[in-house]
């Protein structure tokens, strides 16, 4: 090994508010995803709202889990893998519960065919067990003990083999 080859090792600290906010990010996805059910679902049910409003109003109401879906996995990736382990462990529940939920929609779902009611009231079901959960969850983040977290990163200087 030559002078030029030397490995140097950098110490990064990752603040614990860093490691808080990436330990709430999941759980918050699923609360923002299921918001716009929260309105709109009361008042397909409850209003008396002509057919095309109706149908923007359910669209409305499932697109946002559904890009949340998608996103999640991102976010599952990058916080999963977060230096401090209490962040992992928050987001792995988070999306257990999410993932769980959802799951069992669609297998439900399938025998609903396009009676709206029962989908809304599957929605409603989906968000009676999950919002309360999620919320529990995050108060449970903001009451940890969070500390920095510091990682050492070694890089090799020189010529790469």
């Amino acid at each position: 090994m030559t002078d030029s080859d030397k490995a140097v090792t950098t110490t990064k600290v990752i603040s614990a508010s860093n490691a808080r906010m990436m330990a709430r990010l999941f759980n918050l996805g699923n609360l923002l995803s299921l918001l716009p059910g929260l309105f709109i679902a009361p008042l397909i049910l409850f209003a008396e709202v002509e057919r095309t409003s109706m149908i923007l109003m359910f669209i409305a109401m499932i697109v946002p889990p559904i890009l949340w879906f998608g996103i999640s996995i991102m976010i599952y990736i990058i916080a999963r893998h977060h230096p401090n382990e209490q962040v992992g462990h928050y987001t792995q529940q988070a999306a257990y519960r999410y993932y769980g939920m959802i799951g069992v929609v669609i297998p439900v779902g399938t025998f609903y065919g396009t009676d709206w009611k029962l989908w809304i009231m599957t929605g409603g079901i989906v968000g009676l067990v999950l919002i309360p959960w999620t919320i529990f969850c995050l108060v449970k983040i903001q009451k940890e003990n969070w500390q920095d977290t510091e990682i050492e990163i070694e890089e090799t200087e020189g010529e790469m083999a």
